[in-house]
C-alpha cells in the first residue's frame, strides 16, 4: 500500500486541482505538486456572466486566468470604438500574455463562464523557474499563430458556406474534444457576432445556416442549439 501511494501522481496536489478542467492544461500541467499548492493558495475562482468583460484592452496586466467552463471571445477595439472579434477561447485555455505590461486585446465572456484567476507576479516567477512551463507557453503561442493563419485563409479564400462550416467545426471540436461521430452545442455567438467574426452579413449567415440545415449537415433547435449528426460531413465542408 505504501508503494502504491508513493507512485500516485496526485500525491500532494490540492483536491480542487485534481478535479479541475485545466489540470492538464498549458499552465497547470507543467507544474509540480508544490507549485500547484502555491498557485492554489493564491488563486480565485470567478463566475462571469455572458457579456461581462474579463480583461480590457490597454489595461495593466495584474493577473492571468485559466478558463474552467464556458467560451470567451477575444476582441480588438479600434480608436473610434469599433471592435472586431479576433478569436474564441475554450476550457482549459489560458487567458493572458506573460511579461507584457498591458493587455493588447479585450476578453469577454461569450457565454456564462467560470475562470481561475491567479497573480501575474507569481506565475511570471514560476515561468522563470520551470522550463516545461516556458515550453508549454511557447508551444501555445505557436499554435495560436497557426490558428490565426488558418483563419486568415478562411476569411480570405473560403466561400460563405465554408466560413460558417469552419466556425461550427471550431466550436464543435471544442465542445466535445473526444467526439468522433456526432455532437451538440449551444452557439456562443449571436448571428450578428458570427457575421462580424466571419466578415459576412447577418443575412448571409442566416442563409448559410439554413442551407446547412436543409443539407442535413446540422439541426437547429431553439435558434441557438446546434446538433451535428455527422462530424465527418461537417469536416468535409471545411476541408473542401
Amino acid at each position: 500500500m505504501d508503494i502504491a501511494r508513493s507512485e500516485d501522481p496526485d500525491i500532494g496536489i490540492p483536491a480542487t486541482c485534481r478535479i479541475c478542467e485545466a489540470r492538464q492544461g498549458v499552465v497547470c500541467g507543467a507544474l509540480a505538486a508544490a507549485q500547484l499548492r502555491e498557485l492554489s493558495r493564491h488563486s480565485t475562482r470567478r463566475k462571469v456572466d455572458a457579456g461581462r468583460e474579463i480583461v480590457a484592452q490597454g489595461e495593466e496586466v495584474t493577473s492571468y486566468s485559466n478558463i474552467m467552463d464556458g467560451v470567451v471571445k477575444l476582441c480588438k477595439v479600434m480608436p473610434d470604438g469599433r471592435q472586431q472579434i479576433v478569436g474564441l477561447q475554450f476550457a482549459p485555455d489560458f487567458i493572458g500574455r506573460p511579461f507584457v505590461p498591458e493587455s493588447t486585446l479585450s476578453a469577454e465572456a461569450a457565454t456564462p463562464a467560470e475562470i481561475c484567476v491567479f497573480p501575474r507576479g507569481l506565475l511570471d516567477r514560476m515561468i522563470a523557474d520551470t522550463p516545461e512551463l516556458r515550453h508549454n507557453l511557447h508551444a501555445q503561442a505557436l499554435k495560436e499563430l497557426d490558428a490565426a493563419r488558418d483563419w486568415m485563409l478562411t476569411l480570405g479564400r473560403r466561400t460563405a458556406q465554408e466560413k460558417v462550416a469552419s466556425l461550427l467545426y471550431l466550436i464543435a471540436t471544442h465542445a466535445e474534444p473526444e467526439t468522433t461521430s456526432s455532437t451538440a452545442f449551444d452557439l456562443p455567438l449571436s448571428r450578428a457576432e458570427i457575421a462580424d467574426f466571419l466578415g459576412l452579413t447577418i443575412e448571409t449567415v442566416s442563409r448559410q445556416m439554413t442551407k446547412l440545415r436543409k443539407q442535413g449537415v446540422i439541426r437547429i433547435e431553439n435558434n441557438r442549439h446546434i446538433v451535428v449528426p455527422d462530424m465527418d460531413e461537417l469536416e468535409r465542408l471545411v476541408s473542401a
